[in-house]
């Protein structure tokens, strides 16, 4: 198997090669293998869902081409190296996850590494798939269609005013809402506290 092309595309993104991107082009490769499917190419097919960022993610994203800006990629964060692939013409979907003892195979498969990184980094590139992933079936519990949503849908939330894209809104009493109305936010805005309770003289 020669992945090298792709090892350096993920580098030049990432600025240096490390084992977890190197598991995320083998993963990437794995994934779309699973699903009968070739280079992507930049196609529309794939969709593949990351469970963590960083390193791995470009691994990924190297292998497959998928990316945020094309809407073939999405990160659920659960701080696992590990992706779901989704062929979006068929429906079929799976998830590949490295084997649970991927780092002591790696020393195994390179005993004359000492160090356990570039062990990894060099057993990670040659290890057969079925030494290196686990596949799994999986069923989405969001539609496709409800992922990818439609192109030109825009609401206003008819609290904040601000747009909302890609069939995004919660509707509440008839309502749309943005996310973050319905209290369902990632963030929240600072509590400006009156200068009186600050003990501060106000004039």
């Amino acid at each position: 198997m020669d992945i090298q092309n792709l090892l350096e595309k993920s580098a030049q993104h990432h600025s240096h090669l490390c084992p977890r991107q190197v598991l995320g082009v083998r993963i990437g490769l794995a994934g779309m293998a699973a699903l009968g499917l070739g280079a992507n190419r930049g196609s529309k097919r794939l969709l593949v869902i990351l469970e963590s960022d960083g390193c791995f993610a470009d691994g990924v994203i190297a292998a497959t081409d998928c990316t945020v800006g094309h809407r073939t990629l999405r990160v659920e964060d659960y701080g696992k190296v590990a992706a779901t692939f989704v062929d979006t013409k068929t429906g079929r979907t799976v998830r590949v996850v490295p084997t649970l003892d991927i780092r002591q195979q790696a020393i195994v498969c390179c005993p004359e590494e000492s160090r356990h990184y570039f062990a990894q980094m060099q057993a990670y590139q040659v290890m057969p798939d079925e030494q290196l992933v686990s596949v799994t079936e999986v069923e989405l519990f969001t539609s496709v269609e409800r992922m990818v949503s439609r192109p030109g849908v825009r609401v206003n939330c008819a609290s904040c005013g601000e747009d909302i894209i890609n069939e995004r809104e919660v509707v509440v009493d008839g309502q749309p809402l943005c996310r973050s109305c319905a209290g369902q936010s990632y963030y929240h805005l600072p509590v400006e506290i009156p200068a009186f309770l600050l003990g501060e003289h106000v004039e």
